[in-house]
């Protein structure tokens, strides 16, 4: 078989391989879609830092970012929160005042409203924390596809796993769900390009 004839074959398997595989690959493209646009949150009145009361009203301005953590998270919830922190100071005066950022406690029997202050404090830029009733808080993040879990070392004490992607919003609505692995000039680009 010369050279001219095994390049046929292998463009035409190829071909083949690309023919049988789009549609499935669009099919998949597709259901994630369909499942994402399944997250349209849930009403909900919980607690902000100020002990004031906030609802899914809150989420409705031109662009929201919400993220679910717990304060005495180890790495990923500091992590993710100095991320959108160094964006929010690379954002012009104008996309600041149209971008919010929601700090939602899934374990808001040790996070109170004191404690959630005290947390973001530690952060230069404003971001809203939110706490309230256990039940809520997890009826809340389930209607976001939030997933959590709670890991009890031998101490008695606890570590929460949980999904912890930032989930971007735009009037209410959900727009795009940023992964915690992403870098911040990612973060900046996904956030950015909805301002």
């Amino acid at each position: 078989m010369n050279l001219k004839t095994s390049i046929t074959i292998i463009t035409g398997c190829l071909v083949i391989f690309l023919f049988i595989m789009l549609p499935i690959f669009l099919s998949i493209e597709k259901k994630q879609d369909e499942f994402e646009a399944n997250f349209q949150g849930s009403e909900f009145s919980l607690q902000d830092v100020n002990d004031e009361v906030i609802t899914q009203t809150s989420f409705e301005g031109p662009l929201t970012a919400i993220f679910f953590g717990f304060t005495n998270c180890p790495d990923i919830c500091p992590m993710t929160l100095n991320n959108l922190d160094l964006v929010i100071n690379k954002l012009s005066e104008k996309q600041k005042a149209k971008f919010k950022v929601f700090f939602v406690s899934i374990d808001p029997e040790r996070d109170s409203p004191e404690i959630i202050k005290e947390y973001l404090n530690s952060f230069e830029n404003k971001m809203f924390g939110i706490t309230g009733d256990p039940k809520k808080i997890f009826l809340m993040s389930q209607s976001w596809g939030v997933l959590s879990e709670k890991i009890f070392t031998g101490d008695g004490e606890y570590l929460i796993n949980h999904s912890s992607s930032i989930i971007l919003l735009k009037n209410g609505k959900f727009v795009s769900r940023i992964s915690h692995h992403a870098a911040y000039e990612d973060i900046y680009k996904n956030i950015n390009k909805y301002l």
